[in-house]
């Protein structure tokens, strides 16, 4: 990276290369009545010109391990490559258009003619989900595709019957792009009878097992190929319909097809998240202890199912139905609508920043309606330390935690006793200051595939590489994981490589995501170093001439005990037969923590600063801190531009408004100031290391933290409800109606 040496997807080429451009619908639901591709295919330099008529694929993957209520199954309409018959989301790829080079390509769109019959649009769910609404697919009545449940229905009814009091809130987690500093791109080959293709991924086996689906041929036949991966966040975990297209038209040409997308397209074409409504309801007993938790959840999953969309907005957001609460009688409903904007799926969390928001948002609005405390408020319904294994009423279980632990070092660290003199001297400046909590508890660590895979292979030069499933686009694994190697075999870490995804790269496993990566990977990578360090005793013994029984390792050397006659495991790994390949599997685990955010609200301009930011957060054991703290602050920063700046619009006919970086707002460095970090690990016994993971602790505690800071500092001026995202215009607007 440093030299320049990197590659990402635009920087890979091949000999005879063509350049693709797809043609999107400029509509968001009308019928296609032709497609004339002749002026197109009569340009100077087109190759080909492909339709939806002529992609000879099957639909992608859309799956989901778990049923709806009274046993539905999720219904799955399925999505082309290229659209057949109708259009269903601006931006929906229409053609594909092959040339020699990407100008050529570009100009060559403009002369395919296509014939559209306009169809009315629904663009949210809520509307999606109304009687006669326009069908996003003839296939789904209703525009449901499932109607989930979660929980224990008939306990959470109970509750609610004899409870002393009950609050409710409804919320809206907004609708967010992705938009990773790379757009999206790819480099597609037909190479002997294999499949390659170069792209911004997450993980290769993950895509090579979905284009499996799609091409009808075994993953062994397909390589995906990255090395340098400009942003992941989620909305890079899955395969894209030009993916497949490309490689269709790779194959059926007999050359490579490059093609890179324009941020244009990353706003209209790229995964979109969040847009879920939460109608949620706390029944509390006299002294103000929770009793139950409902929910009845609507979830905008746009025109097509993404391979992951269904999971993320269902066992995605459930996997922590009650919170860090001892709440038996818990129960959710959500409802999975389709509308015709752009497919969703994973972001940041996937599914787990919406359940915290909707359950910390609550508990921090029943808090204000009695009167109490929020901290205090709390811990009255906290999960004691005793009570772990703890089951909550979705089924997931607890593994461990400390949260009142957590808590109490939170409001050390946030000075939360001397708040109220910050909030008079703030009032004397002409400012709103509020104050925000949150107490999350997010699962990590899962994955789709059923092992992960790693290799070890010993260079000539005395390198070792690694070889592993999840991909690093900013994480840090080449570091974490030689760290760990380095920690078993004592090898220096700097002699220890990582590939991830190459031409000759055929390992299984989970890509990166869900904050899995060190917890999941990292731990078989130790256990695959602890293998090798076993298997190198025979190897030692024989060089030594010595028996197994008599050789001992430490600090990367094998030594006849009581002998100063020793060999380095270096060097027998460059002797060769000491390669390992090992394969293990670490499930769910729990990080969990307190954030405290106070904001500054200017009355005059709606202006809302962060001036104070404590997490303290439980991600178990941590191997490197610099990269923990880094991903903290990644984390907050992506939750408060969600809060107070970022929010993808359409309008009523489908088409999307926030289409670029003048209209949807790029959270920028300086966007969350005043920073304190805490750790409170408590170890996990559910992987080797001990760690929970922390990429997405930022995101799931932030959203609720700030967004119930700006409504305490709102309320000041008797503004009674209010929304994401909290911009000046919004806040100002709030504000100027709460005095009429």
């Amino acid at each position: 990276m440093l030299t320049g040496r990197g590659r990402y997807v635009s920087d890979w080429n091949l000999p005879g290369q063509a350049y693709g451009h797809f043609l999107r619908s400029d509509r968001a639901h009308a019928e296609i009545v032709s497609i004339e591709k002749e002026g197109a295919l009569k340009h100077p330099g087109v190759v080909a010109v492909y339709t939806g008529r002529d992609l000879d694929l099957k639909s992608l993957p859309a799956a989901l391990p778990a049923k709806g209520r009274g046993g539905a199954e999720l219904i799955n309409p399925g999505r082309p490559a290229l659209a057949r018959g109708r259009v269903r989301f601006a931006g929906d790829a229409v053609a594909l258009i092959v040339a020699e080079t990407a100008i050529a390509a570009q100009d060559a769109a403009e002369l395919v003619a296509v014939e559209y019959r306009d169809l009315p649009a629904v663009v949210s769910a809520q509307d999606a989900l109304a009687p006669r609404a326009p069908l996003v697919h003839d296939a789904v009545p209703g525009n449901i595709v499932l109607d989930y449940e979660s929980g224990d229905e008939a306990r959470a009814k109970e509750a609610f019957a004899r409870a002393a009091r009950i609050v409710e809130l409804t919320v809206d987690i907004s609708r967010v792009v992705g938009n990773p500093m790379e757009p999206r791109a790819c480099l597609a080959a037909f190479v002997g009878d294999q499949y390659h293709l170069y792209t911004c991924t997450q993980g290769a086996p993950i895509m090579r097992n979905q284009l499996s689906a799609v091409l009808g041929v075994p993953p062994e036949k397909i390589r995906v190929i990255a090395e340098e991966v400009g942003g992941g966040f989620g909305v890079r975990f899955n395969l894209y319909p030009e993916y497949c297209a490309a490689l269709f038209a790779a194959k059926r040409l007999g050359r490579p097809v490059k093609w890179t997308g324009t941020r244009s397209e990353v706003f209209l074409a790229d995964e979109q998240a969040r847009d879920v409504r939460s109608r949620g309801g706390l029944a509390l007993d006299g002294s103000g202890r929770i009793l139950g938790m409902r929910f009845d959840m609507v979830a905008n999953l746009g025109a097509y199912l993404a391979p992951t969309g269904p999971f993320i907005n269902t066992i995605g957001i459930v996997n922590c139905l009650s919170g860090v609460y001892d709440v038996p009688a818990a129960y959710a409903r959500i409802r999975l609508a389709l509308t015709h904007t752009a497919p969703m799926a994973a972001y940041r969390g996937a599914g787990r920043p919406i359940m915290s928001y909707a359950i910390e948002r609550l508990v921090e609005h029943a808090a204000h309606e009695l009167g109490a405390d929020p901290a205090e408020f709390r811990r009255k319904s906290f999960i004691p330390k005793d009570r772990f294994p703890y089951k909550i009423a979705a089924g997931f279980e607890y593994d461990c935690g400390d949260f009142a632990g957590v808590l109490d070092k939170a409001l050390q660290a946030s000075s939360w006793n001397s708040f109220p003199q910050r909030k008079e001297e703030a009032k004397k400046r002409g400012k709103l200051r509020g104050r925000g909590m949150a107490t999350y508890i997010e699962a990590t660590g899962a994955g789709f595939a059923p092992q992960d895979q790693v290799e070890m292979r010993w260079e000539h030069d005395g390198r070792l590489t690694l070889y592993a499933p999840t991909h690093n686009h900013g994480q840090g694994h080449e570091t974490v994981f030689a760290q760990l190697v380095s920690g078993v075999l004592g090898v220096p870490a700097e002699k220890i490589g990582l590939r991830t995804a190459a031409a000759d790269f055929h390992l299984v496993g989970n890509a990166t995501g869900g904050s899995r990566s060190l917890a999941a990977v990292g731990s078989v990578i130790m256990l695959a170093a602890q293998e090798m360090v076993k298997k190198g005793m025979a190897l030692a013994a024989d060089k030594l001439e010595a028996a197994a029984a008599d050789i001992e390792f430490a600090q990367g050397r094998y030594r006849i005990k009581g002998t100063d006659r020793a060999v380095s495991i270096q060097s027998l790994g460059q002797q060769g037969g000491l390669d390992i390949q090992y394969q293990n599997k670490f499930g769910a685990c729990f990080p969990n923590g307190c954030h405290i955010a106070e904001v500054e609200i200017e009355p005059e301009t709606g202006n809302a600063e962060i001036v104070s930011y404590v997490a303290c957060d439980d991600a178990g054991n941590i191997i490197n801190h610099q990269i923990v703290e880094g991903q903290m602050q990644g984390g907050l920063t992506q939750g408060a531009g969600q809060i107070f700046n970022e929010l993808a619009v359409y309008d009523r006919s489908g088409q999307l408004l926030t289409g670029s970086f003048m209209d949807y707002a790029m959270p920028r460095a300086g966007l969350v100031s005043g920073i304190k970090l805490v750790d409170h690990p408590v170890p996990t016994k559910l992987n080797p290391l001990g760690a929970k993971g922390v990429g997405e602790a930022g995101v799931t505690g932030s959203m609720p933290a700030l967004m119930n800071a700006v409504v305490d500092a709102l309320r000041q001026a008797g503004v009674k409800h209010f929304e994401m995202p909290a911009t000046p215009g919004r806040l100002w607007q709030a504000l100027r109606e709460a005095k009429q």
